[in-house]
């Protein structure tokens, strides 16, 4: 997190209300043939007034050039360093659906996938197989016995589970046995330092049952794991700016992440439009929200640019709805790009605004990339946000005489 020592004493509690809505994978790229990016593509009338009235920049989530995943995006996003913070997914995956994690405990996040008869991906994702596809065969792998340690696999949503491991002498300096890429072998478990190497084995042990029991289903037949993580310690993020926040997210990866930074995590539906209303109904409970959108990235992930283009329109049809609770700052920003064109997270400079009693406009024309950078913020680390948060909430004094 930023050393806020010195302006600590500047911090102070208040009744304004600071909502940070984060759309995952907001940031595009140009389109080829339109030369417009799905956010200049988009009819988002709602974001693009409320950018016309707003604060406006680009946030840089790591460094320049380098492409972030979700969790260092959004451990930005919370002010916290994330060359400094590094979480292994695997945590954030199992604390996000409540997965007891103990000191030496060791977790992975977990991809059902598809290979072919040489072994080689076909869908990374197993055509993102639904809930209930998933649990029976997390059922059929928690048969698995290793000597010496105890695994245990755990349904999270769709294609995706968690792999914990409890024993003595664990290590989480392990590979990802994702290539990351279609047409490839998954990758043997490898360790990255010598302590290290039994849990390798252990692991690569796991991989290779799972692919026994599971070589004659379609389309699950193979399982991909990375994020190895233990159980992460970092700064109180209520403590460190005097907040009672909350989180309201579906997905359990960004529960997770609220968890370890000691937000209180409200329950809510699968849909956005469930946590709109858990936002609304928890309204005077606490004076920070993290509000969390999904479908942006994993359209852009699948390089779907017109289904990225209309989850940035569903997502627009929900602001009036935030709009109408008054916060008095609002903030919409995204953890990383995710151009449908690259089907990947990238590197690039993600939109920003924010809005408050104090923003009445400076120019910009609409919500994207191109017109947030004519912005007056320029382009900020991510990291700094929430110190505009805090200053345009009336939360952040005056430092020094």
């Amino acid at each position: 997190m930023i050393d806020l020592t010195q302006i600590h004493d500047s911090i102070a509690a208040t009744p304004s209300k600071i909502v940070l809505l984060v759309a995952d994978g907001l940031g595009g790229l140009a389109h080829p043939e339109t030369r417009r990016s799905e956010l200049e593509t988009a009819r988002i009338p709602n974001l693009d007034a409320l950018a016309r009235r707003s604060a406006c920049g680009l946030t840089t989530p790591v460094e320049v050039g380098v492409a972030p995943g979700s969790g260092p995006g959004h451990l930005a996003l919370f002010g916290y360093d994330p060359l400094k913070y590094l979480i292994g997914r695997g945590a954030l995956e199992a604390l996000g659906i409540d997965v007891e994690l103990l000191p030496g405990d060791v977790a992975a996040r977990g991809n059902f996938c598809a290979v072919d008869d040489d072994g080689l991906l076909t869908d990374r994702r197993a055509g993102r197989i639904p809930t209930e596809l998933s649990a029976p065969i997390c059922e059929r792998l928690n048969r698995i016995e290793i000597p010496g340690v105890r695994l245990d696999v755990f349904p999270v949503q769709d294609y995706r589970f968690v792999l914990r491991l409890r024993g003595t002498g664990l290590s989480e300096l392990l590979e990802e046995t994702d290539p990351q890429r279609e047409g490839m072998a998954p990758r043997l478990v490898r360790a990255l330092s010598p302590e290290a190497e039994r849990t390798a084995a252990i692991v690569q042990q796991f991989v290779d049952e799972a692919g026994r029991l599971l070589a004659e289903d379609e389309p699950a037949n193979m399982v991909l794991l990375r994020g190895w993580a233990q159980l992460p310690n970092l700064p109180d993020f209520g403590q460190v700016y005097h907040l009672n926040p909350a989180a309201i997210a579906a997905y359990p990866m960004y529960r997770g992440l609220a968890s370890v930074a000691n937000m209180q995590v409200i329950p809510t539906g699968k849909t956005f439009g469930d946590e709109v209303n858990t936002l609304r109904d928890n309204w005077h409970g606490h004076d920070f929200f993290f509000i969390h959108y999904k479908p942006a990235d994993a359209a852009g992930e699948d390089g779907d640019f017109d289904g990225k283009v209309q989850t940035l329109e569903e997502l627009d049809a929900h602001i009036p709805s935030i709009l109408a609770l008054q916060p008095d700052v609002l903030m919409v920003a995204g953890d990383h790009a995710t151009p449908a064109i690259m089907a990947a997270h990238s590197w690039h400079p993600v939109p920003f605004l924010l809005h408050s009693r104090y923003t009445i406009g400076e120019g910009v024309d609409g919500f994207s990339e191109r017109a947030c950078g004519q912005g007056a913020l320029g382009r900020i680390p991510a990291q700094t946000i929430m110190l505009l948060a805090l200053s345009h909430a009336g939360k952040l004094g005056k430092y020094g005489p």
